[in-house]
């Protein structure tokens, strides 16, 4: 299983906007990402369609397991 880092910011125009990372290391906390999203806002590193981020939401390690049809 592969794990990813989901993080969820809010843009100028209402619209939840994703951030993935891919491989996070083990032990990460909440209050490590909760400041880096809180600075990736602050400094606005990222913009979309809809804005720049203005909000961020509550990050999540999502586990993945792919499949390969035959």
């Amino acid at each position: 299983m592969k794990k990813v880092l989901d993080m969820p910011f809010v843009n100028l125009a209402g619209k939840e906007v994703l951030v993935t990372l891919a491989n996070p290391r083990d032990g990460l906390s909440k209050a490590e990402v909760a400041a880096v999203m809180t600075n990736i806002v602050a400094k606005n590193v990222f913009t979309s369609t809809g804005g720049e981020f203005v909000s961020a939401g509550d990050p999540v390690i999502r586990l993945t397991d792919t499949e390969v049809l035959v």
